[in-house]
């Protein structure tokens, strides 16, 4: 059988014809991990990975996508969670063409962790800047972590800060003008304009 009748199962790492046997291996490689994934054997995706990662035809930065995935398996365990945000920092720094991305994904698990503050944090870093700030989620995501520290430090006669809602509101106005169709968008500013001031 030559190297031109293998078939594969997943179209990635360059489809065209495969001229030598370690480029079919590594395809070979790449379809037991898409399909370790698909089993949930993230065990065995994890030593595929590695070893992909460590093959110079692999441009794994551009696969950070997948890496994110076996990394974060278990959702809901606090040490997967905060690997995958290690793993994203690091991901900024690597793959700057990929950055908002990665920032939605970095935020969101920030989030997801109830670190709001550094949620946050990490937004005003990026915002005021393009394409940052034309990204309706990111202000999204900017106004809901604002909207919780409002209520978070509210005051003892119920009153939420009035700075961070109104941080809150400026972030949902921005992303309604990016997407006036959003209806998460919607929700939470009629949310913000009920509470109490």
């Amino acid at each position: 059988m030559s190297s031109s009748d293998h078939i594969f199962l997943f179209s990635s790492l360059e489809s065209k014809g495969h001229s030598t046997a370690r480029k079919v291996h590594l395809r070979r490689l790449y379809d037991i991990l898409q399909l370790s994934i698909q089993r949930h054997d993230f065990e065995r995706a994890k030593r595929i990975w590695g070893i992909l990662a460590g093959c110079k035809e692999i441009d794994w930065k551009a696969l950070w996508t997948t890496g994110l995935h076996i990394l974060g398996e278990n959702k809901a365990d606090e040490r997967h969670l905060e690997v995958s945000i290690d793993y994203l920092r690091a991901m900024m720094l690597q793959s700057p063409e990929d950055q908002e991305a990665i920032l939605k994904e970095l935020v969101f698990r920030l989030l997801l962790q109830g670190r709001c503050r550094d949620a946050l944090d990490e937004l005003e870093l990026y915002l005021p800047s393009l394409p940052y700030q034309d990204n309706p989620i990111l202000h999204i995501y900017a106004g809901l972590a604002s909207l919780y520290l409002a209520q978070q430090n509210s005051a003892p006669s119920g009153e939420c800060d009035r700075a961070s809602l109104r941080e809150a509101q400026n972030h949902l106005d921005h992303a309604k003008v990016l997407d006036p169709d959003n209806s998460v968008v919607a929700h939470f500013t009629a949310k913000v304009r009920m509470m109490p001031w």
